[in-house]
């Protein structure tokens, strides 16, 4: 009689070494992210770091009720969504376009080398690129404004302009990351059957028509899945980037959540209410992701896991 073989057993031999390949991985996150969720709890406490966790007075939802009626959360909840929600669409729009223009290209070298200049900027931190662009853009001596004078237009204050800040950051924004998700959709390209662009060849079909009839509907998939995971971010408009290029003179439009976190939490040390702060961004964002992923399936039947 055949002995047979438990699907433990199998799983086991097969699959042990790569499970050992991601213990590492998954520790971290249950150290750094699942592990500190506990002190959620002090955004209904009024905590104090003297007293501890466990001897907090319990306030319920008055720290929500304060930040609720904080003058300036509503504007920094406006920026927020404005911000991530314009680099969403941009962050979405050009790496499709330049993906598209780069897969009409012949020439490798000339593809290759065009892919690895628009991609090095990603591996730059905000803290490098702020103090480029802090330079580049000043009023007297930035060569953007530099130029523009020679046009005989004003120098412009990018960033000490409440018009002109969250432009900026949005485009700074999408200048550095679109190489990365450009590299995304060239790979979702390579997947697209050669054949169908040979049989729309025959029916007569242009450029054009096959990038509308082929390439774009071949691209729908990841393009659901980039739009879906994107969505998570609507309450996140880079606390990075922000942090290291505003200042006082552009709160009105560029302070967003996870600045007023910092300033509620770390400067003023008001540790319950920027927990409570923290909690309604990481809510809401889970409520938007959920629900970008129920429209991706109700929809496009496309399902992340």
């Amino acid at each position: 009689m055949k002995k047979r073989t438990s699907l433990l057993q199998v799983i086991n031999r097969k699959t042990l070494p790569l499970h050992l390949m991601l213990l590492p991985g998954v520790l971290l996150v249950f150290v750094y992210c699942y592990i500190p969720m506990a002190g959620i709890v002090i955004a209904f406490q009024d905590f104090r770091p003297l007293g501890g966790l466990f001897n907090a007075r319990w306030v319920g939802l008055e720290n929500f009720e304060f930040i609720f009626n904080y003058p300036g959360f509503r504007q920094a909840l406006w920026n927020t969504v404005y911000i991530s929600f314009m680099k969403i669409v941009l962050g979405l729009f050009v790496p499709i376009v330049i993906s598209l223009l780069l897969n009409e290209v012949r020439l490798q070298f000339f593809k290759r080398g065009i892919q690895t200049l628009i991609y090095l900027p990603h591996f730059l931190s905000w803290i490098i690129l702020s103090g480029i662009l802090i330079d580049i853009l000043s009023p007297k001596t930035g060569i953007v404004n530099q130029s523009l004078g020679v046009f005989g237009i004003e120098p412009i204050f990018f960033l000490g302009d409440n018009r002109w800040f969250p432009i900026t950051l949005v485009i700074s924004d999408v200048w550095k990351e679109f190489g990365f998700s450009t590299i995304i959709y060239l790979a979702a390209l390579t997947s697209i059957s050669p054949t169908l662009y040979e049989a729309a060849v025959m029916d007569g079909a242009g450029r054009w028509r096959q990038t509308w009839y082929i390439t774009l509907p071949g691209m729908r998939p990841i393009i659901v899945l980039m739009v879906t995971l994107s969505l998570g971010n609507v309450l996140n408009a880079g606390f990075d980037q922000v942090f290291n290029l505003y200042n006082p003179i552009v709160y009105e439009s560029g302070d967003i959540i996870d600045t007023m976190v910092y300033r509620f939490g770390i400067v003023d040390a008001q540790y319950s209410v920027a927990t409570a702060m923290g909690l309604f961004k990481s809510v809401v964002s889970f409520v938007f992701i959920s629900s970008a992923y129920w429209l991706a399936y109700r929809f496009a039947n496309y399902r992340i896991f």
